[in-house]
């Protein structure tokens, strides 16, 4: 294990600790483009937080602690009995579903408000969709993605 990943697990499990949550295990993979610490136990929802609020402010402190200010391009990821898999499985239904009401009415549907990590994982999965584009509008916190279909050529 690099002193990145020992660092991301040390700091993962200490805020575990002070969560006082139960039985909990971190476990820690790392690989050329990512660090990656996983958390499982019973009753992970205050380590998520409301919307994945505490989970991604854990995850913005776990890759200040990794690099300490020093320049890496790996990524850290913070994940919980699983939530990552589980959000962005959410995000990409109700990606479809946008493309779905946009194609049908012709217009242009706005999704939920969206951190702007999540809003870069429906980007990326509708770039390749060849009958709609994607942009984001308004002003954090409230700042949408918004699908619109193309007009085809007659």
């Amino acid at each position: 294990m690099s002193e990145a990943g020992d660092r991301v697990r040390d700091l993962v499990a200490t805020v575990c600790d002070e969560l006082d949550l139960e039985g909990f295990s971190v476990e820690m993979s790392e690989s050329d483009e990512e660090l990656r610490a996983t958390v499982d136990g019973e009753d992970l929802g205050l380590l998520i937080g409301k919307h994945g609020t505490t989970i991604d402010a854990l995850q913005h402190l776990a890759l200040r602690a990794a690099f300490r200010g020093k320049p890496d391009e790996r990524r850290v990821v913070v994940d919980a009995a699983g939530y990552r898999e589980r959000r962005e499985a959410a995000l990409h239904r109700a990606a479809d579903r946008a493309v779905t009401e946009a194609l049908d009415f012709g217009r242009a549907v706005e999704l939920e408000p969206m951190r702007p990590a999540e809003r870069k994982i429906v980007h990326l999965y509708l770039r390749e969709r060849s009958e709609v584009e994607t942009h984001s509008e308004g002003d954090e916190p409230e700042r949408r993605l918004v699908v619109t279909p193309l007009q085809r050529d007659a």
